[in-house]
């Protein structure tokens, strides 16, 4: 039976420090739809996930880095949260500009916790309505940004949550919005 996302390609933007859940468990719901997953990074070799961000979890291999990645090989985005893993991906160039030229494009955006972090920093959030990890509202607010304190907001084509409780929630929007997206997609070609 074929999937809702078949064909779609989907990046999931990470460094050392990601959420493990916050990578696991979008990527596990995106690809039972048929879609297929590239984790894109700053650099090559494998990044080192985290529970709670201090307890090691496990490595997940780079399939791509940020300098080598298109945001045209790719019909939408997924940023995992992680204290230091948005931390290092907002600093880096390369994926600030990946980041930009995918919301710029209009593809759909999944980010959870503190992954709008790397939006702030791509100069994407003046105007839009998410949510976020508490810590960074103040941040999302001096950007630009409506924040509210939901589980999952949806404006437009981007999905935003406030931590991994909201996993449940934010997984099955993903699908629905990357859904919609692939079926327009679709229809256009």
């Amino acid at each position: 039976m074929p999937g809702r996302l078949d064909g779609m390609r989907v990046a999931i933007l990470a460094t050392d420090g990601v959420e493990q859940v916050e990578l696991t468990d979008p990527r596990e719901a995106v690809t039972a739809e048929g879609a297929r997953a590239e984790l894109v990074s700053v650099s090559d070799g494998e990044i080192q996930a985290m529970n709670g961000d201090i307890q090691p979890a496990e490595k997940f291999g780079v399939d791509r880095t940020a300098a080598d990645a298109s945001p045209d090989d790719y019909d939408a985005l997924l940023m995992p949260g992680g204290t230091v893993n948005a931390d290092r991906l907002r600093m880096d160039d390369d994926v600030r500009a990946f980041v930009r030229a995918i919301v710029e494009a209009g593809k759909p955006v999944g980010v959870i916790c503190h992954g709008p972090w790397t939006l702030i920093d791509a100069e994407v959030v003046k105007g839009r309505t998410l949510t976020s990890y508490p810590s960074l509202r103040t941040d999302l607010r001096n950007a630009g940004a409506e924040v509210v304190d939901r589980e999952v907001v949806q404006d437009g084509a981007l999905i935003s949550s406030r931590n991994p409780d909201d996993l449940p929630a934010f997984c099955a929007t993903v699908v629905e919005v990357f859904a919609t997206a692939a079926g327009d997609s679709a229809t256009r070609r």
